[in-house]
């Protein structure tokens, strides 16, 4: 296994495989154990976004580029009020902040949020690892004595199912009704509060696991915003009088999840009612309409990734964060699909022709074009218009 070199006696962060395969480095951010799925993310910027998204639980992120943390953590660069990802996999030492809009040391940050980091590992090889073998189970553990059982440690990667026929979407969906008004983000002024109009066309969003962000693009596009739990019934949902339903990202396996969640869609599309889902709920939507999902050999996380649209073919540069696709193959006549990964040809996107759906596999709110994909939120308040 490559690694940087650590003598034993100054390991405090170590990886353990299923198989026993051990990567000794240093800990940062919480002491502690975890275990979850390994994957890599190829974004330079935005670590903070990346811990912090539902869809990330049960999962450890290995960062491809190197210097992560430099720039600090703030209260602004969050998706969700915690960390859903179990910990952080780094090449270099977290160093002290620079960066004006820093409030603290991202290790500081780690810690509070009860998260494991571990740096001095060699990502690139890991990432190797992941693209030759696929996502492995690992254990992260830290301890600042450099104390580990390492018997324990693999017996937990051992035991531990993998995320295929987990429904993680209720373990991060909020618990109660929200009303969602705040819009975009301005530098010297943060987010607009209160930014919603009250005669604006009133979306109810399923949080299966959503980013801040997609609400703040909605509002921002021109919407109102309710926000449901992910086991909302289709009449808790119609009783809010919706002009358009969104399902959102989220974690896990999507047909676990689609044992509640794909019977309320199914009522929902009859209504007629615009319907628009993105990663977590455009896979929904497939199954809802008869599609089939399938867990990919590597996903898809970073901030880099072209995805070419169909009807034009204009290249939009996306965001994501996936494990499970929705198969191109099978796909009901009436479901046209519309964006596909140049990367490996994967579905990205559909939108039926038979009623007003639709739904892309990567993450708009994420701006990594900048503004590639903001024409979606628009979309879809227009339809409701």
């Amino acid at each position: 296994m490559p690694q940087r070199a650590h003598p034993l006696d100054t390991a405090t962060g170590i990886i353990v495989f299923a198989d026993g395969r051990t990567i000794r480095g240093h800990g940062f951010g919480a002491a502690g154990e975890a275990v979850g799925e390994l994957c890599f993310n190829t974004a330079m910027t935005g670590y903070q976004e990346v811990m912090t998204d539902p869809s990330y639980a049960r999962q450890v992120i290995a960062f491809t580029f190197p210097h992560i943390g430099n720039v600090g953590a703030n209260d602004e660069d969050v998706e969700a009020p915690v960390a859903h990802a179990l910990g952080c996999i780094t090449r270099e030492l977290v160093t002290p902040p620079s960066n004006f809009r820093s409030q603290r040391n991202f290790a500081a940050w780690m810690a509070e949020h009860g998260r494991i980091g571990i740096s001095g590992v060699d990502t690139r090889a890991l990432t190797q690892l992941v693209r030759e073998e696929g996502p492995p189970t690992v254990v992260i553990a830290h301890d600042p004595d450099g104390n580990f059982d390492l018997a324990k440690l693999q017996q937990m990667a051992k035991d531990w199912p993998g995320l295929e026929g987990m429904d993680l979407a209720q373990e991060v969906s909020r618990r109660q009704l929200d009303q969602w008004s705040d819009g975009g983000w301005e530098l010297g002024q943060g987010y607009k509060l209160g930014h919603a109009d009250a005669n604006a066309p009133h979306v109810v969003a399923i949080d299966y696991g959503a980013k801040h962000n997609i609400f703040r693009n909605l509002v921002e596009a021109g919407a109102r915003v309710t926000v449901v739990p992910a086991t909302a019934s289709y009449e808790e949902i119609i009783a809010h009088d919706p002009d358009g339903i969104f399902l959102s990202n989220g974690p896990g396996d999507p047909a676990a999840t689609g044992d509640y969640a794909i019977p309320v869609i199914q009522q929902l599309l009859e209504t007629k009612k615009p319907l628009f889902g993105i990663c977590l709920g455009h896979q929904l939507l497939a199954l809802a309409v008869g599609g089939q999902t399938e867990k990919m050999f590597q996903g898809h996380r970073g901030a880099n990734h072209p995805v070419k649209r169909c009807a034009d073919g204009v290249v939009e540069i996306t965001s994501m964060n996936h494990g499970f696709a929705v198969k191109r193959e099978g796909l009901p006549d009436f479901v046209r699909e519309t964006h596909v990964s140049l990367f490996d040809d994967s579905n990205c996107g559909i939108e039926l022709t038979d009623r007003p759906a639709f739904s892309v596999q990567y993450h708009p709110e994420a701006s990594p074009g900048p503004q590639d994909s903001f024409y979606l939120f628009e979309k879809f308040v227009g339809m409701m218009r």
